[in-house]
């Protein structure tokens, strides 16, 4: 078996096992590749540990020696492991390359990808992108950030298949030679600069998406985002662009009535079930990316007329004597709570709050106008309340955690009111994750009854 032709090492370090790393360990030790693997949270006792020993890797558990890296060619870094590990600053050092696993599963799939990313919309885009293409009788996975390990995929893909990956900026960051038959660029706003140091970085993260792309790829992007429409100047592949404002003869656009890709009327906004604005940008940006590998617009009407909402990304939950209930705990920054709360018109009870970063929260202000009361929890309650204290909402309570703030909503509220779960901060505070910090808005919803 030889499926990485093209990965020109053979001694590998694998950085952090985890899901991704258990599979970039395997697919190159089937693939010949000499693999030591390093992790401190390991168990010897653990079936993947075992596995990838009787495999013929060599494992260190529980320490990060320094003396690891002699021989090695190349690290495949877990996403989420900094950079300032001493590991890996000394790996810096020594000028050995530091790649995520995304660069092999580009290698197993070096022509079938779509890959999409930017600071918010990714996972909806990627979910519409994947069931436009399905319902347009396309053979199609869906892997990466969205809760797949890549590799794993790409390894099994079929010559007539598309992978379409969700690709954080940890992920992007490890590129080499990576790309994109199709690549999406969503937006670029402030974000995870706790890891990337700088706004730059970051923004240099989510360019490597295009950065080796060529004539003959893809890059569909954002014409109404500024810093994305700078970050494209350098861009090499055929230019998609789309926009929710302005006409544009190559790439997805709207009038008051239609969805239009180059030219083409799509579909009748008014038969879109998935609401909010700026799900009107990701939609487009799947239209664009699908589209582009061959979906009919059949099969783009038909998932745009029945898909409403991914988990955790404005997801309508349940109607309980007329107070509507969403679920938005994907909005772990400000740009994304901004963009739930422009999504209705009726009065809206907040739930709002998670881990403090050190940012304020004033740019919430002018999106405060509709909320008619807030319940705050975590640590970023305070700020939050003293938002809403000048944005001039007479309703306001403090509650410990989401699972306490639903019943104090519900007292809040009124008939007709949205009540929203968009807390504009991560979970980690209180949550393992996002996803976490969702359930248990959801039970705490659904023990309402």
């Amino acid at each position: 078996m030889d499926m990485l032709r093209n990965f020109h090492y053979t001694n590998v370090l694998v950085l952090g096992l985890a899901r991704s790393g258990t599979a970039a360990a395997k697919i190159l030790l089937e693939n010949g590749k000499n693999v030591r693997i390093t992790d401190r949270d390991a168990d010897w006792h653990d079936n993947n540990v075992q596995e990838l020993q009787a495999l013929g890797a060599e494992l260190i558990l529980g320490t990060h020696p320094i003396s690891i890296l002699d021989n090695i060619e190349v690290i495949v870094k877990n996403p989420g492991i900094p950079y300032e590990v001493p590991l890996l600053v000394e790996a810096k050092e020594r000028g050995i390359p530091i790649i995520t696993e995304i660069e092999i599963a580009g290698q197993l799939a070096p022509n079938s990808i779509i890959g999409i990313t930017g600071s918010n919309g990714k996972t909806t885009t990627t979910t519409l992108t994947t069931k436009m293409l399905a319902a347009s009788d396309q053979n199609v996975k869906v892997a990466g950030n969205i809760g797949t390990v890549a590799t794993d995929v790409a390894q099994d893909l079929t010559k007539d298949e598309t992978l379409v990956l969700e690709l954080s900026s940890f992920q992007l960051l490890g590129v080499q030679t990576f790309k994109p038959k199709v690549a999406v660029l969503l937006n670029i706003y402030e974000a995870h600069l706790d890891y990337h140091k700088t706004l730059e970085n970051y923004q240099q993260a989510k360019c490597n998406i295009f950065i080796n792309q060529s004539k003959d790829d893809y890059l569909v992007y954002n014409a109404e985002n500024e810093t994305v429409v700078k970050a494209i100047n350098d861009a090499k592949a055929t230019l998609i662009p789309f926009s929710t404002k302005t006409y544009q003869r190559n790439g997805a656009y709207v009038d008051e009535e239609f969805i239009y890709f180059q030219g083409e009327k799509i579909i009748n906004r008014k038969d879109v079930v998935l609401v909010g604005d700026h799900n009107l940008e990701n939609i487009l940006a799947s239209i664009s990316a699908a589209k582009l590998n061959g979906a009919t617009n059949e099969g783009i009407k038909q998932v745009l007329t029945t898909f409403s909402s991914v988990k955790h990304r404005l997801q309508f939950v349940k109607n309980i004597h007329d107070r509507i209930f969403y679920n938005d705990s994907k909005a772990t920054n400000i740009l994304a709570t901004q963009k739930a709360l422009a999504s209705f018109q009726q009065p809206v009870i907040l739930l709002a709050g998670g881990l403090d970063r050190g940012n304020g929260f004033s740019d919430l202000l002018p999106y405060l106008q509709g909320v008619k009361a807030m319940v705050v929890f975590g640590q970023t309650a305070p700020k939050l309340k003293t938002i809403a204290e000048q944005a001039g909402i007479g309703l306001i309570e403090e509650a410990d955690n989401v699972d306490d703030a639903v019943p104090k909503a519900y007292e809040l509220s009124e008939a007709n009111d949205v009540i929203l779960l968009s807390p504009a901060c991560a979970s980690w505070d209180q949550y393992k994750t996002f996803e976490q910090r969702g359930d248990m808005f959801i039970q705490a919803v659904h023990r309402l009854m």
